[in-house]
Order: C-alpha cells, then structure tokens, then sequence
C-alpha cells in the first residue's frame, strides 16, 4: 500500500507483458509494479476487452463485464464510464483473476448514470476478449 499513487503516465509494469510498454521501460529511476491476485496461485491473465455498443447513440452510466469460473468464484471489471456512444468500440486491458481455462461465462453489465422518461436501451453488439502469452487466442 505504500507504492502508489502511480504518476500519471501510468504504472510501469512487471512479469509476462511488460514488454508490451516500451515507452515505460524507457524511464529510469522509477517504481515497478506487478498485477497479482488475492488468492493462490496469485496469478492474473492479461486480457484486452474489446465492446461495441448497440442501442441508443449516446447515453451516459457504465459498463462492466462480470466473469465467473468452474469453482463458482466471480470478479467484476469496470469497462468504461461517463459518456457512452455506440459509435465507439471501447478498448481495455484488465488483468484478470479468472483463469481463462476455468472461465465459465462472461456477463456484460450496463448501469445507467440517469433516469429519464425515455427509458434508454444499451447492450453489446460485440465483445471481443483477448488472451494468452502471444495475444491471438
């Protein structure tokens, strides 16, 4: 608990996909990090998220992706927020505490910032996920 704030540039990184930010291997004299899990192994799986949004143009809330594995345990995994538009694909990396072998299923969250009359409609048109050591499984 004592390493952070990261600076702004974000957090250099440790372990299997730290080569992945070569302008943060770059700086010197710095604080590095490596992303673990609560629970043994203590290992995350790095996963790109790719979601195009469907349903109204422009809305704001959030969305999150639930994943659930064979043991039953789940994690929850902000996406994006503020001001959302299906005109977008929105684009993150988590590091997941779910193997992606015990993955059961994955489920798309989508919670409204503000209620109005016109009750808006959102969901995903796509979602992509991207893991393993060489990013194309």
């Amino acid at each position: 608990g004592e390493c952070f704030p990261c600076p702004p540039e974000g957090c250099p990184m440790m372990g299997h996909y730290a080569d992945r930010f070569p302008e943060k291997l770059r700086r010197e004299d710095q604080k590095y990090f490596l992303n673990t899990a609560a629970d043994e192994p203590f290992a995350t799986w790095r996963q790109k998220v790719f979601i195009k949004l469907c349903g109204v143009k422009k809305t704001r809330g959030d969305i999150n992706l639930v994943f659930y594995d064979t043991l039953g345990h789940t994690k929850e995994y902000e996406i994006a927020n503020g001001d959302l538009s299906q005109d977008e694909v929105y684009t993150k990396y988590i590091d997941v505490e779910i193997n992606p072998k015990n993955t059961r299923k994955i489920e798309f969250i989508w919670n409204k910032a503000i209620f109005s009359l016109l009750w808006a409609r959102l969901g995903a048109e796509s979602v992509n996920i991207i893991h393993g050591a060489d990013g194309k499984r």
